[in-house]
């Protein structure tokens, strides 16, 4: 609740769309366009998990998490899940978009904490912003909803762990994320 009267507070905020007029976006109309999702379960397991939401916003998971970070390949989606359950925010991006995109959400993301950045295959919209619970489809990475997205739900109040490490988990970007780090 607090941070709805935070939100309610900052309502409106300049931002640039890369055009020389700055333009008055609505905290509160970007919040109306996020997909808010029940998650009724978030137990840990061996068994691949059917997600209702591609990629997934929460639900059943593995015991181990992805580490945060910028990868050039997929991730196993019940070890991202559980990342999200620790206050990660998940980027992830169809494989076949331009590599300016890739370039622009790298760039952007590579310095904010608790950030997956993924291809994923199996998505419709170009770019899907993840949080547990939260869900934002966008065509570009020059939407300014992106990065209020990452300001809003890293260690939102919807994640179960927010606040615990996504560090020291298996994947070492931006290679295999299969292997365990140490």
């Amino acid at each position: 609740m607090a941070l709805l009267g935070v939100l309610s507070a900052s309502a409106l905020i300049s931002c640039s769309s890369g055009e020389s007029e700055p333009i008055e976006i609505s905290t509160e109309k970007m919040l109306e366009e996020v997909e808010y999702l029940v998650i009724t379960s978030r137990e840990h397991t061996d068994e691949n998990v059917d997600y209702p939401t591609i990629p997934p916003a929460g639900g059943d998971h593995l015991g181990i998490w992805h580490t945060c970070g910028i990868y050039k390949v997929e991730l196993l989606d019940e070890a991202a899940v559980h990342s999200l359950e620790h206050g990660a925010v998940w980027v992830t991006y169809k494989p076949e978009i331009e590599k300016e995109e890739i370039i622009k959400l790298t760039t952007m993301l590579s310095n904010r904490s608790k950030i997956l950045l993924s291809p994923h295959s199996g998505q419709i919209s170009p770019i899907v912003a993840t949080a547990w619970g939260r869900r934002l489809e966008i065509e570009s990475a020059n939407d300014y909803r992106l990065n209020k997205f990452v300001d809003l739900f890293v260690d939102g109040e919807a994640a179960p762990e927010a606040g615990i490490t996504c560090d020291r988990g298996i994947g070492r970007p931006p290679n295999d994320p299969y292997v365990l780090n140490r």
